[in-house]
């Protein structure tokens, strides 16, 4: 029995701009009403979505969300966490050093703000709601845990550095490109499907209660965790290839289309 389903946001439950239409929002509060618990998944943080979270009314003392792609699985009422993992200053520093040497942009994000890092190439990373971005050089980023490194800059430049990236470091993190624009690096462990994991287990459920949504890379696992993956019509073709279930696209109400029909 399907008792959570979760929803990446880009591309998935938001149209291209950045919205989330009437039909889906319906949708979703019909089956939040019957019991289900709608979860949203991103990699963003909790303040920078908060108006979706709003708009959908998942403010209550049971609800979630998971961000960071997996790396924080925080309750949206009290700010408490369920689960938090991430990066030290020291695992992020190998990255730095080939990001120096091959001209790339990278921002460092942990729970709380970002840190675009200074004595890099220039960065195009954007947050919406009220973030604070506050540049350093390196050698003065704290020493702290971090929820995540992004490199966000055209996609041919960041063609350019997937091609170019060593073993080694690629062994070094999950590295996810969420969005044509945005390569993220993660901690090996981090994964919407471990922050999934945490949050069914809070609930004393497992992944044959869990439906999700998705069409990027960094929708992988949480779709392959589930009872029910759903794949948009706009998924990547890898994403599409890997899942049993597909609806149509995020411009389509693609969302809606499948949780109507399914929990009818």
């Amino acid at each position: 029995m399907i008792k959570l389903v979760a929803l990446d946001l880009d591309n998935t439950l938001l149209t291209n701009d950045k919205k989330i239409s009437k039909v889906n929002e319906n949708a979703l509060k019909a089956i939040y009403a019957k019991g289900v618990k709608v979860v949203l998944c991103t990699g963003r943080p909790i303040n920078a979505i908060w108006h979706y979270i709003e708009q959908l009314g998942l403010t209550g003392p049971d609800d979630y969300t998971i961000t960071f792609n997996g790396a924080l699985v925080i309750n949206n009422a009290d700010r408490s966490v369920i689960a938090k993992q991430g990066l030290s200053k020291q695992d992020i520093t190998p990255l730095y050093e080939f990001c120096k040497a091959n001209g790339f942009p990278l921002d460092v994000l942990n729970f709380d703000q970002v840190y675009p890092i200074s004595d890099l190439a220039e960065s195009t990373y954007t947050l919406g709601g009220d973030i604070k971005f506050e540049p350093v050089n390196f050698s003065e980023l704290p020493e702290q845990m971090y929820a995540k490194v992004v490199a966000a800059q055209e996609p041919a430049i960041l063609d350019r550095l997937v091609a170019s990236l060593p073993a080694d470091l690629k062994q070094r993190y999950h590295i996810a490109r969420s969005q044509p624009h945005i390569l993220e690096f993660l901690s090996t462990t981090t994964d919407k499907s471990v922050g999934l994991h945490a949050l069914l287990n809070h609930f004393e459920w497992d992944e044959s209660n869990l439906m999700a949504f998705g069409d990027a890379e960094n929708d992988a696992g949480m779709l392959k965790a589930a009872k029910i993956g759903v794949a948009m019509a706009n998924a990547q073709p890898e994403i599409t290839a890997m899942t049993s279930y597909h609806t149509g696209t995020n411009e389509e109400d693609g969302v809606a289309q499948f949780v109507s029909d399914y929990f009818k």
